[in-house]
């Protein structure tokens, strides 16, 4: 993001040269948060090198993030002394978008002091001790040539025994499900050392003899570590994964940016539970008829039967680990075409390339979407999937594939591509602001939210047809019972068999699927929630907007206009749509 790196000199510079005749003015309160936003997350980069490389800020690619007691506490104590200077500051004198940044940034710096003095992960969560996206950043993206990001990959191999002290010396009684989640993806981390980086030094045979000693290190440091993690932190690992009660509200207001409450977010989301139920019994009625001629659904029909039937019919049709990644490419070429060719909304120029998951990363999410940071100046969006593991069964793997058919493919391509993540975090990127507060920390309440509403507005506009809105549907239930299951099982005590049950029965999902949720749900408290408020808050800021608009109302108008102000909160693009 050159754009936004030379406005922000630009803006501090002329917080430095005041006009002549008013060398007794001070700065301006746009001046004074500019400079301080701007030094703040400098210094955050550079305490957190790591992450400073996902952002495409690559001063520090050399270095690994320090995770040592000592460490964590010099960033909370950035934090703190940030939120102190914010103090000093007075946000009604702000302009609209420093107003926004001012917030946004607040809400950051004192999340970020919760997360350090009462969630306080480093102590009982191994998974943040990964090191596998430290070294596939410098891999995977051309930021730079291969031998400059080799020579920064040298020595953060160096660093990762001293990371893996720190691991040890910092875990006390972690929860089992993270501890085993944690031994799958340190093997990952081995496998993209051994075997994924071999490719880029032949590439550069002149180095390969530099990288012996420090790669095999770092794979006896990772193996050795992996058998800590099996031998002796496993057999400890009885710690609570459940934040409870207290701990959940404080997180997800921190999370949603929202005011919201646990309770409304459950009340809303029971309703449309049932409403949405309705839909899909609608819809799976139309679509038996064509699929079943003959078959009557009879005068008290079993609406979960039928929905479960024409399911079963659609899951016929799947991909398998062969073909899974090219149907994907498929699919994303039909929706951008669908997309330009009923001009729903802008389709960015940037590039987008469908990749297999790394192995390190996998455990937790089936596709992601990875877009380039927002300082990176170049760089390609991956849409990111996962096969099944080599050592899942056929009965499993063909669960996997049930429930990721053709059609629910279809739909995850629309969610995480187009015109989902890939193409709101590229309009996204284009916002430019005298900070860099709205580019870094960018809402997931939003983002989510965009790109669930992306596959309603698809499927409303006829895209896919009744098969591809029954696996939308679908969708929708699924992440309205993430919604609840999520606090249900963090403060009520929701067990493993109840979360199970409810999203095979209410949901329609398979078991491997609900099992899978069943993990993330324990390991990433508040998270799932963004999606079902995400989705409704931008449904009524739709409504709304086409309420005021009446007539006049262009789809197009309102997407583009919607996503013009970068990813802050729902709450904040209301109030700049001037709702």
């Amino acid at each position: 993001m050159k754009v936004i790196r030379i406005m922000t000199l630009l803006t501090m510079l002329s917080a430095l040269v005041l006009p002549l005749g008013s060398c007794s003015r001070g700065p301006s309160a746009d001046e004074k948060f500019v400079g301080l936003a701007n030094r703040y997350l400098d210094k955050a980069r550079e305490l957190d090198p790591e992450w400073a490389t996902s952002l495409g800020d690559h001063r520090f690619d050399n270095r690994l993030t320090d995770r040592s007691l000592a460490g964590y506490r010099r960033r909370a104590d950035l934090q703190r002394a940030y939120l102190d200077s914010l103090d000093a500051l007075d946000p009604p004198k702000l302009s609209q978008t420093n107003r926004i940044d001012f917030r946004i940034l607040r809400n950051q710096l004192e999340g970020g002091l919760f997360a350090y003095e009462e969630i306080r992960e480093h102590e009982w969560n191994p998974l943040v001790y990964n090191l596998g996206g430290a070294i596939y950043g410098l891999l995977a993206r051309d930021f730079a040539p291969l031998r400059e990001r080799l020579a920064s990959l040298k020595e953060r191999l160096e660093g990762i025994p001293g990371v893996l002290a720190a691991a040890r010396n910092n875990l006390q009684n972690p929860p089992r499900i993270h501890t085993e989640t944690a031994i799958q993806q340190n093997r990952g981390t081995i496998n993209l050392i051994m075997d994924d980086l071999q490719p880029f030094l032949e590439q550069t045979p002149d180095l390969k003899d530099e990288f012996t000693g420090v790669r095999a290190g770092a794979i006896a440091a990772l193996q050795a570590y992996g058998r800590w993690l099996e031998e002796e932190l496993l057999p400890r690992a009885t710690g609570e994964f459940r934040l409870g009660d207290a701990r959940y509200r404080k997180k997800l207001h921190f999370t949603l940016e929202s005011d919201l409450t646990k309770e409304e977010i459950l009340a809303a989301a029971q309703q449309d539970l049932h409403s949405t139920q309705d839909d899909i019994f609608e819809t799976a009625l139309g679509l038996q008829a064509r699929l079943f001629p003959g078959v009557s659904p009879g005068s008290r029909p079993d609406r979960k039967a039928i929905v479960r039937k024409v399911l079963d019919r659609l899951a016929e049709d799947r991909p398998d680990n062969s073909t899974i990644v090219e149907r994907a490419r498929g699919y994303l070429a039909a929706a951008t075409d669908f997309v330009r060719q009923n001009e729903l909304v802008s389709v960015p120029d940037e590039p987008i390339r469908l990749i297999v998951m790394p192995e390190y990363q996998r455990g937790v999410a089936i596709a992601y979407c990875d877009a380039p940071g927002p300082l990176e100046e170049h760089g390609e969006t991956f849409y990111s999937i996962a096969p099944t593991p080599r050592s899942w069964d056929a009965a499993r793997t063909e669960s996997f594939f049930r429930e990721y058919n053709d059609y629910m493919l279809n739909d995850l391509t629309i969610h995480e591509a187009m015109p989902g993540h890939y193409l709101q975090l590229a309009h996204a990127n284009a916002f430019q602001a005298p900070t860099l507060v709205r580019a870094i920390f960018g809402s997931g309440t939003f983002i989510e939210g965009w790109a669930t509403y992306a596959e309603q507005f698809m499927v409303e506009q006829g895209y896919g047809g009744p098969e591809l809105k029954m696996q939308q549907l679908k969708m929708r239930l699924r992440l309205i019972i993430n919604a609840i299951i999520d606090q249900k099982i963090h403060t009520e005590g929701m067990t493993e068999a109840q979360a199970m049950a409810m999203m095979m029965d209410d949901g329609y999902q398979e078991e491997g699927e609900a099992a899978g949720k069943w993990r993330r749900a324990c390991m990433s408290s508040t998270q799932l929630a963004t999606y079902y408020v995400g989705n409704v808050e931008v449904n009524r800021i739709r409504a709304d907007y086409q309420a005021r608009a009446g007539e006049g109302f262009s789809l197009r108008e309102f997407h583009d206009g919607l996503l013009s102000f970068g990813s802050p909160a729902p709450r904040y693009v209301r109030e700049l749509l001037g709702l």
